[in-house]
């Protein structure tokens, strides 16, 4: 695979602060494919300096100009959609075509809904004697998980771009050649230098080093719960902005007027997409005690046709595949009975886990509780609507949800779900809509003109 050895810089690839690196591994063989740079906090002073530098100029270039570096940006993208998507698989292991259409066909769609933002937003307003005008917020600390590497990446730089900030990026360290990929694609659409820069590395480091650095206005992170709550520490004591894309466990809720087997097969191939390592995937299947059986029936037909290696992928790493497995022990011990998949390994080679379902799930066990973050599919009996929206909303997480049944009765039930973003009935995803969390499943909101408005400050002026 192609790597670069420096960080890219101020508009330019320099070499790392330090000669230490980061291997970056195909989970699929476990074999080594490329080595980056382990940046230090030196290098990402040099990088917010290079931002904080750049910020005057690009926040001072006209919205349409910012449009037309997002289209080029968009543009070059798509002309190493090949590439980016043979990436993805390498250092993901998502299965070739969902590397292409989700991971790579989804994020430049979204790159180009923010050239038509920054070229149509109303950055100014009139409210009755004074101007109200949206400035940028400033230099965007931007860190990024591996569950989707380009869409995170281009979900908090687009907007950052559009709105005139300037952005240091600091992407996980298990998918750093896609960023790298970025970045290149960002040099090519002639974004000034500084605007956008790069530093890889670990979290503990160049992440931390990078939400506290005193010239950072703002950090957007994507990623667990347990580090959100240590970043938005580290930003509140310099009293710095936050947008926090954190962890889910989403309840799809089947209604006893739904179509049972549509929602039983849309709800496992949620979770199964990217290998259950989604935040937002439906783990929770709440079901009608009187078609508990049915369901469970129907859910383990249907996982038996995600086969490991084919329609589903590795894991990232060793470290989540035995996390995962550890739950679904876990799972066992606390009295859910699996009904397809388990703890074993499916293949010899890989950081692969069985797709797995398990039945007699209360609400309290642990594997409908926590974030499990891989292919596996809860299913909760419900006696009542009542008792349904109570376990729907009995956990400390609110990202996003399902609700099968009939329309009117649904849409009812998924108001008073607390959660940000709902899908009835299986309606698609909108990469206009608002996404992002109640409750502990983060701060802010991201995509469309909701996700821009993070990285848009205001200020008025009366006359």
């Amino acid at each position: 695979m192609k790597a670069h050895d420096a960080m890219y810089i101020g508009g330019e690839w320099r070499a790392a602060a330090s000669t230490e690196t980061i291997a970056v591994l195909d989970p699929a063989t476990e074999e080594v494919v490329a080595h980056v740079p382990a940046g230090t906090a030196e290098d990402v002073d040099a990088a917010v300096r290079a931002a904080r530098a750049a910020f005057p100029g690009w926040a001072a270039t006209p919205p349409a100009e910012r449009a037309a570096r997002l289209a080029a940006l968009r543009d070059a993208l798509a002309a190493r959609a090949e590439e980016i998507a043979a990436t993805v698989t390498t250092e993901l292991g998502a299965p070739p075509q969902l590397a292409a259409a989700v991971h790579t066909g989804l994020p430049i769609a979204v790159a180009g809904s923010y050239a038509e933002l920054a070229a149509t937003h109303p950055f100014e307003e009139k409210v009755g004697n004074s101007t109200v005008y949206s400035e940028p917020v400033g230099v965007v600390a931007a860190i990024t998980p591996w569950n989707y590497p380009l869409h995170q990446i281009v979900a908090k730089v687009a907007p950052a771009l559009a709105a005139g900030c300037a952005i240091v990026l600091k992407p996980a360290e298990d998918t750093p050649l896609t960023a790298q990929l970025f970045a290149e694609a960002v040099h090519e659409a002639g974004v000034p230098a500084g605007v956008f820069n790069l530093v890889t590395g670990h979290g503990a480091v160049a992440g931390q080093a990078l939400a506290e650095h005193p010239d950072v206005d703002l950090v957007s992170f994507t990623g667990s719960t347990a580090v959100g709550r240590k970043i938005g520490a580290l930003a509140g004591g310099a009293v710095k902005r936050v947008a926090l894309e954190l962890g889910g466990k989403s309840a799809n809720v089947i209604l006893p007027s739904a179509d049972l087997g549509k929602a039983v097969a849309v709800g496992i191939a949620n979770v199964m997409s990217n290998s259950g390592q989604t935040c937002s995937a439906w783990t929770r299947m709440l079901v009608p005690a009187d078609r508990y059986e049915e369901a469970v029936g129907l859910a383990a037909a249907a996982v038996a046709k995600y086969v490991p290696g084919e329609r589903v992928g590795p894991l990232v790493n060793a470290k989540q595949r035995d996390r995962v497995r550890g739950y679904i022990e876990r799972g066992v011990a606390e009295g859910a009975r699996i009904v397809a998949g388990g703890p074993e390994a499916p293949r010899e080679t890989g950081y692969y886990v069985a797709p797995t379902v398990f039945a007699d799930v209360t609400p309290d066990m642990t594997i409908a509780q926590e974030e499990i973050f891989g292919p596996v599919v809860s299913i909760i009996r419900y006696e009542d609507e009542a008792d349904a929206l109570s376990i729907a909303n009995g956990t400390v997480y609110g990202l996003a949800g399902a609700v099968w049944g009939e329309q009117e009765e649904a849409v009812a039930f998924a108001r008073r779900m607390e959660t940000g973003q709902v899908d009835i009935n299986g309606g698609r995803f909108n990469p206009l809509a608002p996404f992002g969390g109640w409750k502990q499943s983060g701060v802010g909101r991201e995509l469309g003109a909701h996700g821009l408005a993070e990285y848009l400050q205001t200020k008025s002026l009366q006359f």
